[in-house]
């Protein structure tokens, strides 16, 4: 049998990929094989040189997902320009953070128009695609916020929370035709998103002191977790939202 965990020859578009999580997910689908598409509203050089110094072809695709305006062209793009799509990686995101109380308007929709708004009707478009070649993988990028409620950021609690709802209804729907269709639950990853919290030194502290793994994650631990939900050694998990959080949620 050959190597289950294998994407040679498969094609992925990861959205967010010019920094943080999505180039650490982008990086680990090209060391298993896959060829890339990064879409995103910077170019993404450092994730193309890295893909590229891997032997994987690799296609830029500027977008912005505030609006679902980008979302045809991104697919046809990357069936363009490499001939195929087989794996979407919906981690392109935003947060903005202030006490609910004081929480505005354009902070809530800024934040749900690209976490959930824009990864729902990019899954649909790419959907279509996978049900008519009767196969392909989605995978959502949750949150710890899929589980828990947070403080001060009520938009991305509430989008992450609907990530982890849309995974399990596509999954209800698609798994019969072929589309695997999971998240993943990255902990507190060291990313731009997270600069404040970790330059809190009173906020970082209690962070760390309930992470049994004693650290924060870093883009290139979700790595393995992609490689699994992107290949064929997922063929029957459907729905799942996977933590990936240094044990957060088992403390």
């Amino acid at each position: 049998m050959s190597n289950p965990f294998s994407l040679e020859g498969k094609v992925a578009l990861v959205t967010g990929a010019n920094t943080g999580l999505g180039q650490g997910i982008a990086v680990a689908l090209a060391q298993a094989g896959a060829d890339i598409a990064a879409a995103g509203i910077s170019p993404p050089t450092e994730t193309e040189a890295k893909v590229k110094a891997l032997g994987r072809r690799f296609v830029s695709i500027e977008a912005n997902l505030t609006s679902i305006e980008p979302v045809a062209r991104l697919l046809q793009e990357t069936l363009d320009g490499l001939g195929g799509l087989d794996i979407l990686v919906n981690n392109a995101g935003l947060i903005r953070r202030a006490d609910a109380v004081d929480f505005s308007e354009q902070d809530w929709d800024d934040v749900m128009n690209v976490n959930i708004k824009s990864a729902f009707f990019l899954s649909q478009a790419v959907g279509r695609h996978f049900i008519a070649q009767g196969s392909g993988k989605i995978i959502n990028i949750a949150s710890m916020l899929s589980f828990q409620g947070g403080i001060r950021v009520p938009s991305y609690t509430a989008s992450k929370s609907g990530i982890a709802g849309i995974t399990r209804l596509l999954a209800n729907e698609w798994a019969g035709k072929g589309v695997n269709i999971n998240a993943i639950a990255p902990g507190y990853m060291a990313t731009d998103n997270t600069a404040q919290l970790r330059a809190d030194e009173a906020r970082n502290k209690a962070i760390l002191d309930r992470i049994p793994a004693a650290r924060w994650g870093e883009p290139s631990d979700l790595g393995g977790t992609a490689v699994f939900l992107a290949s064929r050694a997922s063929d029957y998990v459907n729905g799942a939202v996977i933590p990936v959080d240094g044990g957060w949620l088992a403390r």
